[in-house]
């Protein structure tokens, strides 16, 4: 008799040093998973219709109107198959464009298109780069698979040494391109790989080229997002030698050749570096520009390709 009560003393201290499990009310979570859906909704109502579809010939992903004039923020990589730099943008209205590539960024898989048309177009805003923090929702939206308007959500995972953006979102071949957003529906990176060993598939590890170095990519281009006939070599002014060719800003680097241009005919091909004309270094597009200008007959253009160098005569 007397064990027994022992027992039931020691059953009953244990009970008196249960710790109290505090519970959140089951309205309170409710209410708290539908701010997380009305968020998600309103991303989707408020970036979706700026999102689009590339078609580049050999290659296709996603894109972002970044300005109502119709200015494409895309991956390098989903335009290289472009013949001519010349592809077709599909919009959630349903409308098709003819773009042209007017600006690329290898090392930061970016890249421009200028849709050549005269209608306004709904955009996205880039996020505030410093804004960007470790652990925030992001959402994507893309075509994967070819499934235009596709929307997942995941968080940030990781802002790499190069500031490249690292997000458990699911992201699959056809989110190329398209955006990275923040709970405001803000353009927080350009969707660009995903980490997948032996091609099994997403794995909750994709990546992104930040708003950071997107905003200055679109800023140092800036002058070419207009067709002004001054800010191009493919658009001389009236009666002056046409190229033919885009190319980027920087480097001189051939990224589109029009088809049955003076370019073509040469055998100029994407990739291909202009270095000079008549011996003479070209400094950037002005110095090109400006030689064109003059309305010369002829000329011999230096072109590096694979590493070696080759004059080719030109006659305009």
């Amino acid at each position: 008799m007397k064990i027994e009560r022992l027992l039931l003393c020691a059953f009953s201290l244990c009970l008196l040093n249960v710790p109290q499990v505090s519970s959140v009310p089951v309205p309170t979570i409710l209410a708290q998973a539908r701010t997380e859906e009305q968020t998600s909704i309103e991303v989707y109502r408020v970036a979706s219709p700026a999102v689009v579809n590339i078609d580049a010939g050999r290659g296709s992903g996603s894109g972002s109107l970044v300005s109502p004039e119709g200015l494409v923020l895309t991956n390098e990589h989903v335009i290289r198959g472009a013949r001519g730099g010349q592809v077709i943008v599909s919009t959630t209205a349903g409308k098709r464009y003819p773009g042209q590539v007017i600006a690329v960024d290898r090392q930061n898989d970016l890249a421009l298109i200028r849709l050549n048309t005269t209608d306004r177009f709904p955009s996205v805003r880039l996020a505030n780069p410093n804004d960007i923090q470790v652990g925030q929702r992001v959402f994507a939206i893309g075509s994967p698979f070819g499934l235009s308007g596709t929307f997942t959500t995941g968080i940030l995972s990781r802002i790499g040494r190069n500031g490249d953006l690292q997000t458990d979102a699911a992201l699959n071949p056809g989110n190329s391109g398209g955006p990275l957003l923040n709970s405001r529906g803000e353009l927080i990176g350009v969707n660009k790989a995903i980490l997948s060993p032996g091609r099994a598939g997403n794995t909750g590890i994709g990546f992104a080229t930040s708003a950071r170095v997107a905003s200055s990519f679109i800023e140092q281009n800036r002058a070419r997002t207009s067709p002004s006939p001054s800010t191009t070599a493919t658009r001389p002014a009236p009666g002056t030698p046409q190229l033919g060719v885009t190319l980027d800003t920087g480097s001189l680097v051939i990224v589109g050749v029009q088809p049955g241009s003076l370019a073509a005919r040469l055998g100029l091909r994407r990739g291909d570096r202009l270095i000079a004309i008549n011996g003479r270094p070209l400094r950037g597009v002005g110095d090109l520009q400006a030689f064109l200008d003059r309305r010369p007959s002829s000329a011999i253009l230096t072109v590096a390709r694979n590493r070696r160098l080759a004059d080719v005569r030109v006659s305009f």
